[in-house]
């Protein structure tokens, strides 16, 4: 299939300032005016070179902008990424993506597509992109220190054609996100490796922490055993997987 891309603006990604520039402070109404004044905060890209060194050549010219065989072949692993956007008012959103290895497809080396399954319908995702179409994507192959990163642009499509494409357990996705691909690059096993995430031995016990039964007892003031709200929970996540 081939994908007509999606207009591209002048000055780049949205979100996004040009190479040497700082982006402009963004006031977020609830969130930073809440914040207390915070001594020696880095504004320019200047402040922050004063106390980092510059990138070497490598790392700077890693990023390819499009979906090479090795991008494509991490790709075609990975069980798991994680999906940022912003709101047009400048709220960050992060959120997990799953399914088979796999899951995303490579329509071509500029464009990717992805199942959006059931969720908990707030959309926060769907809505910043609908708004703000940039994007960023991390993915992950358990075991695998190293991640692959890509960035780019999102839209929301329910073309009969690629919703076909993503059928699983006879249920067609909610919708499909067609990524537009401008950077992708490997990145370091440095963050994984400092948290030991694929080490079981690191794993903190479960119990260390209460149930979600506990947690959203607690924090939306439910009535009932939080066993029972733990129950309900596993019967909803078990009949709305896909």
């Amino acid at each position: 299939m081939r994908v007509a891309p999606a207009a591209r603006a002048d000055a780049g990604l949205p979100g996004r300032a040009p190479p040497g520039s700082s982006l402009p402070s963004t006031t977020i109404e609830g969130v930073t005016d809440s914040i207390a004044p915070i001594p020696d905060v880095c504004e320019t890209s200047d402040d922050l070179r004063a106390i980092y060194k510059q990138p070497s050549r490598n790392a700077v010219v890693k990023d390819l902008g499009r979906i090479d065989r090795h991008a494509r072949r991490f790709i075609e692993q990975s069980p798991f990424l994680c999906l940022g956007t912003m709101s047009p008012e400048g709220l960050g959103d992060v959120t997990p993506r799953g399914g088979e290895p796999g899951f995303v497809h490579v329509l071509d080396d500029r464009h990717l597509a992805m199942p959006d399954r059931p969720g908990n319908n707030r959309l926060d995702t769907l809505t910043n992109l609908v708004r703000n179409p940039g994007l960023g994507l991390l993915f992950f192959i358990p075991g695998f220190e190293d991640l692959l990163r890509v960035n780019g642009t999102g839209r929301v499509t329910t073309d009969p054609e690629l919703m076909a494409r993503f059928v699983a357990h006879e249920k067609a996705p909610r919708s499909v996100l067609v990524i537009e691909v401008r950077e992708v690059y490997m990145h370091c096993p440095k963050a994984v490796r400092r948290a030991r995430l694929w080490e079981r031995e690191s794993w903190p016990d479960r119990s260390s922490f209460p149930t979600m039964g506990e947690v959203y007892r607690d924090q939306l003031t439910l009535e009932g055993e939080a066993a029972e709200i733990d129950a309900r929970l596993e019967e909803g996540n078990r009949s709305t997987l896909w």
